[in-house]
């Protein structure tokens, strides 16, 4: 009874193995010295691409011209203490008009006549609060104005870290994958060498058991790092707004 219950553990095992390798579809480079960073555009175009993007970068951009256009406003608001003003009307009026004739006592003479009257005339006023302030309000606008470029700059600063960080992390990642792609396949061809001896005889049923473990850390491992990989992948295009093309990474969609 006990051997044959040795018989059936020793299948159990030997079926799921059999289940774990052909589950499981290792994906590699073709040339392990493939550079990833080849794959990229240079990191100034990858900037200014973010740059273009940025939703926060337009928004300081337009804040520029919104200064921009306040501060011609202050200094052009001199302007309407001075100014024309004209005025024409057309209707019926009174005039009257005196006539006097050698001496004797003049005559007043009224008429009524349908005719246009108009005016022109200029004016100047002097408030003293613009007189006094107007140099301060200019002062001010030309401060926002100011403010406003120094928050665009440290928005595009800001950016430029982001995809500078971003791109390095996933360098990192990718260089990750294809050490744990390297180790996961050196662990398969342990365990292939295990139940090979497993099956002779050479090592117990513990060892291959311990085998097999390391095998499932290395796959567990590798899937974990590509799924970072892939984060960091579509991070990248998020930010840049560009669209690459990594061998790696389409290798690893093949494999799902």
């Amino acid at each position: 009874m006990k051997f044959l219950n040795k018989i059936l553990l020793y299948a159990f095992f030997l079926i799921c193995l059999t289940h774990t390798t052909l589950a499981q579809k290792t994906v590699l480079p073709e040339d392990q010295s493939f550079d990833p960073a080849s794959a990229f555009p240079p990191m100034r175009v990858m900037i200014d691409s973010a740059i273009k993007k940025n939703a926060l970068v337009r928004y300081r951009d337009q804040e520029i011209d919104s200064k921009q256009y306040n501060l011609k406003t202050q200094q052009t608001s001199w302007t309407k203490n001075v100014g024309i003003q004209a005025d024409t009307r057309y209707g019926t009026f009174d005039n009257f008009s005196t006539n006097t004739a050698e001496g004797q006592n003049p005559s007043i003479l009224a008429t009524k006549t349908s005719q246009f009257n108009y005016g022109v005339g200029a004016y100047v006023k002097v408030p003293f609060y613009d007189i006094f302030n107007h140099k301060n309000q200019i002062n001010q606008a030309k401060t926002e104005l100011s403010q406003a470029e120094s928050m665009a700059e440290a928005q595009r600063d800001e950016v430029t870290r982001m995809v500078i960080t971003q791109y390095n992390n996933l360098i990192m990642k990718q260089r990750l994958l294809t050490i744990k792609s390297i180790n996961l396949e050196s662990s398969k061809i342990n365990m292939e060498m295990g139940e090979k001896e497993f099956k002779t005889g050479v090592i117990n049923l513990s060892e291959y058991v311990r085998i097999s473990d390391i095998v499932s850390r290395a796959e567990s491992d590798y899937e974990a790092i590509r799924a970072d990989f892939i984060t960091a992948y579509m991070l990248l295009e998020e930010l840049t707004g560009m669209k690459f093309n990594i061998y790696i990474l389409n290798q690893g969609n093949e494999g799902n």
